[in-house]
């Protein structure tokens, strides 16, 4: 099924006719610019499931679509109705976003597309017995624990909302963990502490465990070569915090 919208200038938009990550861009835009979003959110509706596999090839291509998706449907969802945020687990479960003839949750985009169909509440230690076929045809190979620090949910905690591009989403990605561990990690050096972020502690797989953190800690020489301090967690500060986009250099 093709689907077409109106941008708002009475040009017909085709789905069939658009590049899937230049929409994901273009809503995220939106959402930033405050500019009406119902069309593009229509034209992702119907974009098709061909597509998306058609031009999301790697996982570079699906890590910056579905993180930009992500992030501009909290932005839109939140910003027409703040209310939302009081139900966390409806707001994160809720399939209320329409793509390729799916409704999926923001759960679905993280836990399912992004991190390959692992259970959300294991800490990244088990995966899905039974994902959709739809999860298993559009999520990515290899799960990148960086993503933690590129999707934000809303949350004051939560990184700078920036715009992914495949052929640069290494570099942004790096530049990500290291922005968001250098304002968030606090190494104690009488104590031989460091508190870590917490979303660090929920997901402790994807990261490989402590030792993979320290270690991680190590090469952005955010602690000393010759320390192994104990990782604690920091609390989540939760409160509501829209329209925080990273300060374009």
């Amino acid at each position: 099924m093709i689907g077409y919208a109106n941008n708002g200038n009475n040009e017909i938009m085709n789905a069939e006719d658009f590049s899937v990550m230049d929409i994901s861009q273009q809503l995220l835009l939106a959402a930033k610019t405050q500019e009406p979003t119902d069309s593009l959110v229509n034209v992702i509706k119907y974009i098709s499931e061909n597509q998306l596999q058609t031009q999301l090839k790697n996982d570079n291509d699906k890590k910056a679509f579905w993180i930009n998706i992500y992030n501009a449907y909290t932005q839109v969802i939140l910003s027409k109705n703040p209310d939302r945020y009081k139900d966390r687990n409806s707001f994160f479960g809720d399939k209320v976003i329409e793509i390729a003839g799916q409704k999926l949750s923001l759960d679905v985009i993280e836990h399912g597309l992004l991190r390959g169909s692992k259970v959300k509440w294991s800490m990244g230690y088990l995966n899905k017995l039974f994902p959709s076929r739809f999860e298993k045809a559009n999520r990515v190979n290899v799960l990148d624990y960086r993503i933690h620090f590129a999707l934000n949910c809303g949350a004051k905690s939560c990184p700078p909302i920036a715009f992914y591009q495949p052929e640069k989403i290494d570099k942004q990605l790096d530049l990500a963990t290291k922005a968001y561990l250098g304002s968030d990690a606090e190494y104690d050096a009488t104590r031989n502490e460091i508190f870590l972020p917490a979303i660090m502690g929920w997901f402790r797989g994807d990261f490989g465990g402590k030792e993979k953190m320290i270690s991680l800690l190590h090469t952005l020489e955010m602690i000393p070569l010759d320390k192994n301090p104990k990782v604690r967690f920091s609390k989540y500060d939760w409160d509501l915090f829209l329209k925080n986009y990273k300060k374009e250099a």
